[in-house]
């Protein structure tokens, strides 16, 4: 036992303003410094503080022996709270170590709220703003009950699940995570809200049996097949019975007619009946539900491929569980302790004793920073001779405001020690502001390099030589607690990417708020911001009654024109139902009316929030909701109104769209938002996103470090909630990952780019992945449908191409079933495969668009995933040829110029008129599809080495490094004239201009065509969302110029129909320009 005697007391009581001195620069110590003393005057609050030793989580308050009474005034903090506690408790002696109490890394206090016990995280909180329930005593005292619980133990078990969790993610958060009050450390803390709220609501079977299905209809040319019956052959132990069943039925026929067959034949069950499940041998893929079996992806495979097909029948508890490891930390709650509303916070009518912190709209003076200096531990080589500093209030990607200092000599230390003022008061600054500063060269002549007012902005080779940005780094001005900055900043800035290929665009990175974690070698930039006595707080609205309230007509003006808008009725009831209902008529001009409201106007923001809270999510469309996400809204209530359509889609519509909306996640200004809550409840609720859901994010951690901490976070929260199942499965996929890259590197050692392949590279690849550590069986990335097993050593290979991708081959998972096909892989290591992944993901959408309209074109959009930075892989499509290579079969290099050369490769492997006839459908509708596609996308670089040709007649393209237009060039010539690649010899397959094939050729692109403008918001979208994932050729809006002038926006249908024909055309014309540059390609030997 510890003994404190009076001295000691006074000692600690002394303590708390003495650490909170120390706090140099924080908000939280000038709050406790100058309004947290306790005077005696004010509201008193009473706290029965109940004790728990052993850190049990099922506590219960009515078990509790030990317990201290604190009496306190509303407005101490919770530091005072935890004082108070350990003075009683060595009094009372409860505890050996009373002084741990004060460290809330070693003590929690905890208070009811609800059915959850919530943690009180901020020290610095003040009393009163507590969310928690209290009751008021016999003297009108508003008394709470507070649990005084020791903190878990870090226990071994602990340690190795966060190092799994570590290897998962890419990055160690509890390592960067070192402050405890820090953005990161709370987001980490919060986001288990959501994660528990959807633990609760799963449904374990519906979760691990999650089927793959389609709704889009069965097309004209198909549905011959699908009134056929499906012969199905089922497997249960060392049993198996073979039937026929009509694809109409629902999956659970199949199961209850296994049960007949079972007690027909006098077989038992092992196990009750309603516990049995049906997957597809050898593949991840569930048969479960009340869906018709027509309606399963892989039942569809079957009857389009004319197989059969082949299910296990098991009891669903030999699944592998879906467990997950219950969190020994408590919530935390949203609610930071802060007042909401102006009317709370306001100075008017308050005496001083009551003032606990100043609401920003009281604040009349303009915003202004004080630019101390810079240093650098290390000039580099090419350093100017003068640099200035740009200061720019930022929002969204908005330069609201800007000022640059004097220009100085660039030395290792500049000062300037002045302040910089900007026109922009205080008061209206919106949340999620920035303070962007920016270091600039200067030219001798002394103008200063002022290229980029706007982000996105492209400096060319004449304005480089004039000078350019050199470093550059963003300070929210509020924190993630509404607080407004205050004081000393020290901030590590990036350096500007200076060639191109490095990780992010400029506009990328233009959107980030971390600070360079290099802080040895990187440029530190110091500030001083103004400081007050009180923490200054952003409102969340003028009342406390409520969020919103309505507009009134001499506001409306404030906000531009309204003529259109429904914002300019008042807000009684009739009207507010009169624009419920005329709400889906402005749904699709939302975001052009958003874009032009003045976000600086606090009035004007809280009319148009109004508006936003009385609208029907429903009433939104898809591409508009997916627009109100992206860089041009930064209002969390734009963004949240957008969340609430997403939620009303399907698993398979949002895995549709996921890969956007993992990139947006950037431009939200704070790592916890509606967007970044509802991805992980999604992702926990189906495995498919959750699969993709960790790639997605995983490959951004390890490549984009500029967020990677906000990425990350939202990682490991749905890591600490997917389940066992899926933790050990991701560990096998990310162990195969890390072999794969050593081995590529070794190989990229022995054999660097541009040099020929040794005859010997195959064998020493194969030596290398003999010795290497490869799981026994995995889920394919690309695919979690296919589990491959063993690698094939002897059908490994390295291929010849410039980064000496690895071509590999595993057998496929054992199964009851007959074998399955090998499970064939590129491993890529030194190219970004992010832009064929959303190529792909186009190709796919576009298929589906296809679909619903009962157009089946045959595409081959082949899985391809980036699993980290510049490495990933890619399917091996089986049972298909490359152009060139037929090319050479028939004529060698000159081959590129027979045009019959394809047309007696396909004749030759489809010798039955029958299937001679489906191979030149397959042909001739595929064909368009990609010609439909590589126009639309503007896809470059198309020589007949990364267009392919199936056996069964199917063409598709690869390798889509080109697109958007930016096609390759040779001494600055264009080396590709035609709009798309239809070649003589693909003329030639459908029996040449005027054919019947070719009539049906023309008449499908068109169709094509004009289906894709109907869905062009959705297309132009998608590709807009993707400007901040760094791709060199979707980087800026002028990218996105060449999709809507492809589309033909603005023109009529038949106007785009006869657009598209010209195309076509134009293609007959110059098609032997393509066959000329196919034969250099051959004849240089040419390999991508």
């Amino acid at each position: 036992m510890i003994e404190v005697n009076s001295s000691v007391k006074m000692d600690l009581e002394q303590s708390l303003d003495h650490s909170l001195r120390l706090a140099s620069g924080s908000i939280s110590s000038v709050l406790e410094r100058n309004i947290l003393r306790p005077s005696g005057r004010g509201n008193s609050l009473k706290f029965i503080c109940m004790f728990q030793n052993d850190a049990r989580r099922d506590f219960q308050p009515d078990e509790c022996q030990d317990s201290v009474l604190v009496h306190l005034p509303a407005r101490c903090s919770v530091y005072q709270l935890r004082l108070r506690i350990c003075m009683l408790v060595q009094d009372k002696k409860l505890l050996t170590e009373p002084l741990a109490i004060l460290e809330p890394e070693r003590y929690m206090l905890l208070y009811k709220k609800g059915n959850n016990w919530y943690e009180i995280y901020d020290d610095f909180q003040v009393l009163q703003t507590l969310d928690a329930m209290w009751c008021q005593d016999t003297q009108g005292v508003r008394t709470y009950r507070i649990l005084v619980l020791r903190c878990p133990d870090d226990t071994e078990e602990r340690q190795s699940s966060q190092k799994m969790l570590t290897d998962l993610i890419g990055y160690d958060l509890s390592a960067a995570a070192t402050d405890r009050l820090s953005e990161l450390n709370f987001t980490r803390r919060k986001f288990a809200s959501p994660r528990k709220e959807e633990l609760q609501r799963r449904d374990p079977k519906a979760y691990a049996l999650e089927p793959w299905t389609t709704s889009v209809p069965i097309t004209k040319d198909q549905q011959s097949k699908f009134t056929q019956a499906l012969t199905v052959t089922l497997y249960y132990g060392d049993l198996s019975f073979k039937l026929k069943v009509d694809i109409k039925m629902a999956a659970n026929y199949v199961l209850n007619a296994f049960k007949e067959i079972m007690s027909e034949n006098g077989h038992t069950l092992e196990c009750a009946a309603d516990d049995l499940v049906l997957k597809v041998c050898g593949r991840e893929e569930f048969i479960s539900g009340k869906s018709q079996l027509s309606d399963f992806l892989w039942v569809r495979h079957c009857l389009k491929t004319k197989q059969e097909m082949h299910l296990s029948v098991f009891p669903f508890t030999s699944l592998e569980k879906d467990t997950v490891r219950m969190e020994d930390l408590p919530l935390v709650d949203s609610f930071t302790g802060l007042s909401n509303s102006h009317n709370e916070l306001t100075l008017a009518n308050k005496d001083v004793d009551d003032v606990l912190m100043i609401s920003l709209w009281d604040c009349e003076r303009k915003f202004r920073v004080k630019l101390l200096g810079f240093d650098i531990p290390n000039l580099p080589c090419s350093a100017c001779q003068n640099v200035y500093v740009e200061a720019s209030i930022l929002y969204g990607n908005k330069v609201v405001s800007s000022i640059c200092s004097t220009p100085k000599p660039f030395t290792e230390d500049v000062f300037w020690n002045t302040w910089l003022e900007f026109d922009v008061p205080m008061k209206v600054l919106p949340s999620g502001s920035r303070l962007g500063l920016t270091i600039n060269s200067i030219s001798l002549d002394g103008n200063a390099s002022r290229e980029s007012k706007s982000m996105g902005g492209k400096f060319t080779d004449s304005q480089k030589g004039k000078g350019k940005p050199l470093y550059f780094v963003n300070l929210l001005l509020f924190d993630h607690k509404s607080v407004l900055r205050q004081g000393l900043q020290s901030l590590h800035m990036w350096p500007f990417a200076e060639q191109e290929g490095d990780v992010l665009t400029y506009e990328a990175d233009k959107l980030s708020t971390a600070t360079n974690p290099d802080q040895v070698n990187s440029m530190a930039i110091t500030v001083l911001l103004d400081q007050y006595n009180y923490p200054v707080v952003l409102p969340n609205s003028t009342s406390s009654h409520g969020r919103c309230s309505s507009p009134t007509a001499s506001d409306v003006e404030e906000v531009g024109d309204m003529s259109m808008s429904p914002l300019s009725m008042s807000g009684d009831t009739a009207n507010l139902m009169r624009l419920k209902k005329q709400s889906v008529h402005f749904s699709a001009n939302l975001p052009q009316y958003l874009r032009k409201v003045d976000w600086l106007k606090p009035r004007a923001v809280q009319d148009v929030h109004w508006l936003l809270h009385n609208w029907d999510p429903k009433d939104l469309d898809v591409p508009t909701a997916l627009g109100l996400l992206s860089v041009d809204f930064a209002d969390e209530q734009v963004r949240k109104l957008a969340v609430e359509k997403l939620e009303s889609l399907s698993n398979d519509d949002i895995l549709r769209y996921l890969l956007q909306l993992v990139q947006t996640l950037k431009v939200e200004p704070y790592h916890d938002s509606f967007l970044a809550r509802f991805l992980i409840q999604r992702a926990l609720r189906s495995k498919k996103i959750g699969h993709f859901f960790f790639w997605y994010l995983r490959s951004e951690v390890t490549g984009s470090p500029y967020f990677r901490q906000r990425l990350a976070v939202v990682l490991e929260a749905y890591l600490l909630g997917c389940g066992q199942a899926m933790l050990d499965s991701f560990q096998r996929q990310v162990e195969l990952v890390k072999s794969l890259e050593e081995v590529a590197i070794e190989i990229k050692k022995h054999f660097p780019e541009k040099t020929d392949l040794a005859p010997n590279a195959a064998a020493l690849v194969q030596d290398m992945l003999r010795t290497c550590k490869l799981p026994v069986d995995f889920q394919v990335p690309f695919d979690p449908r296919i589990r491959a097993g063993p690698i094939m050593l002897d059908c490994c290979k390295v291929m010849a191409s410039k980064k000496k991708p690895l071509w590999l081959e595993f057998s496929s998972a054992c199964s009851e079933g007959p074998p399955n096909p090998a499970v064939g892989i590129i491993f890529k290591h030194g190219d970004d495969l992010r832009q064929d992944m959303l190529v792909i993901q186009t190709l796919m959408i576009m298929d589906s668009i296809w679909q619903e309209k009962a157009l089946d074109l045959n595409l081959v959009p082949y899985g391809c995933i980036s699993t980290g930075y510049n490495i990933g892989m890619i399917e091996i499509v089986r049972n298909a040829a490359t152009i060139a290579t037929v090319q050479r079969t028939k004529g060698g290099s000159s081959g590129a110029f027979r045009n019959d050369a394809l047309f007696e490769w396909l004749k030759g492997r489809n010798l039955l008129q029958e299937i001679h006839f489906n191979a030149m459908e397959r042909f001739v509708t595929s064909c368009a599809g990609y010609c439909v596609a590589t126009y639309v996308l503007g896809i470059g670089d198309r020589h007949n080495d990364n267009i392919m040709i199936m056996d069964q007649g199917n063409l598709f393209h690869i390798d889509f490094g080109h697109i958007m237009g930016n096609t390759k060039r040779f001494l600055g010539v264009n080396r590709e004239r035609a709009p798309f690649v239809l070649t003589p010899d693909f003329l030639y397959v459908m029996g040449r201009v005027g054919s019947l094939y070719f009539k049906r050729f023309t008449d499908t692109c068109v169709q094509a065509y004009l289906a894709l403008r109907c869905h062009s918001h959705l297309l132009i979208t998608l590709f807009s969302l993707m400007l901040l994932t760094g791709i060199p050729e979707l980087s800026c809006a002028q990218d996105i110029t060449y999709l809507r002038e492809a589309l033909q926006e603005g023109r009529s249908e038949e106007e785009a129909g006869q657009h598209f024909l010209q195309q076509i055309a134009k293609c007959e014309q110059l098609g032997w320009t393509v066959q000329a540059n196919w034969w250099i390609h051959m004849m240089m030997g040419i390999k991508g």
